[in-house]
């Protein structure tokens, strides 16, 4: 799917224009969605942010260190300080983890595809939903599943066996795992407060309707 659509989408618009032009909707999406309250937290989290993706470590972690580098790129474009630097913050950590998820992938021998059959299989997201976002043929899908299942992974209904989602458990801890370097020294304090600044704005997105529940992210409401 994605080989379909690049290069060829730069004939319609510049990697840079692209890039800018998404901050812009990101910060005004951010703007919309949340409250004045939600808002000021957020921007008062923001040099915790930076302090974070100060810490990420992108050896080996393609987009978090793609993300990095149009940090100057989106600051010169849109300034310091606003929302828009915030959704660029949290892009980069989401992908630091997003990339480590990867790694743990490739440890465990789990392709894309039987990645998104295990996350259908233990957390309930339609199968279907995963498919047809990602661009899998129903064959590809149906073969995958029959692989998964045929190691014990999965049941032919598409659940996940015991031994699963222990795979799946394994997976998403040790990805957390490598996930935590850029927090490392913030204190608990600190940690505490950006954590409630994200959570904040994350209900008040959820409640907005802006997502639809579920969705191929797999991201569940915000507790």
């Amino acid at each position: 799917m994605v080989a379909r659509a690049v290069p060829g989408c730069w004939d319609s618009v510049a990697p840079h224009t692209l890039c800018r032009v998404r901050a812009i909707a990101a910060g005004d999406a951010l703007s919309e969605a949340c409250s004045v309250a939600a808002r000021s937290d957020l921007l008062a989290a923001l040099p915790l942010l930076r302090r974070a993706v100060e810490r990420c470590d992108v050896a080996g972690r393609v987009m978090a260190a793609a993300n990095c580098a149009l940090w100057p790129t989106i600051s010169t474009a849109l300034g310091t300080g606003g929302l828009a630097e915030v959704w660029q913050a949290c892009t980069t950590l989401r992908e630091h983890r997003g990339d480590g998820h990867v790694a743990v992938l490739l440890v465990h021998g789990i392709e894309g595809i039987d990645a998104h059959l295990l996350a259908a299989g233990t957390t309930g997201v339609p199968a279907e939903l995963l498919r047809d976002n990602r661009g899998w043929s129903e064959e590809d899908w149906k073969g995958a599943m029959s692989s998964l299942a045929s190691h014990g992974l999965l049941h032919t209904d598409g659940r996940a066996t015991d031994a699963g989602r222990t795979l799946h458990a394994s997976v998403e801890e040790q990805t957390d795992r490598l996930a935590t370097s850029p927090y490392a020294d913030l204190s608990d304090a600190a940690a505490a407060d950006l954590c409630g600044a994200v959570s904040t704005c994350a209900r008040e997105i959820a409640a907005s309707g802006m997502l639809p529940f579920p969705n191929p992210m797999g991201l569940p409401r915000a507790g």
